[in-house]
């Protein structure tokens, strides 16, 4: 009976665990990897994490700022497996159709996943989850005069990619 309710407890929780970060997550995940399985993947491992190590904050933002910290670490380990480093070319080859892709299918969230990683987290940070730039520089451990700079230039690269879209004149 005991390990029924156990069961019960960490389900509940990880249903928490996902509604409540599940997106934060995924859209980070997203936004590094490009593709939505991988996306996934790295999301479970994130909400993994959250399941077997839990801790309680005085606030949400707390809370928030340690999961998106521990899903851009995720990111970037992910980068460094040999899997990631060592693609067939055909993936080489899918890569490129979401770093270019043509205007009337280029959303602007897929030009911002086109970006260089250094721009495409300090703008997803800034304009999709809405932090300052000292947050994201205490949360991506740079200097908030970097992230300034980051997001300076990351502006200009979208513009550049936008054109004459609607978008570009948001930045």
């Amino acid at each position: 009976m005991r390990s029924r309710l156990k069961r019960q407890t960490t389900e509940s929780m990880a249903e928490q665990a996902l509604e409540t970060w599940g997106p934060t997550v995924f859209r980070i995940a997203l936004g590094q990897a490009g593709s939505p399985a991988d996306a996934e993947d790295i999301c479970q491992t994130v909400l993994i994490k959250l399941l077997e190590h839990p801790r309680d904050f005085p606030d949400t933002d707390q809370e928030r700022a340690w999961v998106i910290r521990i899903a851009v670490n995720d990111c970037k380990n992910w980068r460094k497996t040999a899997w990631f480093r060592h693609r067939a070319p055909l993936d080489e080859g899918l890569r490129l159709t979401v770093e270019n892709p043509e205007p009337e299918s280029g959303s602007l969230l897929a030009q911002v996943q086109a970006l260089p990683a250094m721009y495409r987290e300090v703008i997803f940070l800034r304009y999709y989850e809405g932090y300052e730039v000292k947050e994201i520089a205490t949360l991506l451990g740079r200097s908030p005069a970097l992230v300034s700079t980051h997001l300076k230039r990351g502006k200009e690269k979208l513009r550049n990619m936008l054109g004459g879209t609607e978008y570009a004149r948001e930045f």
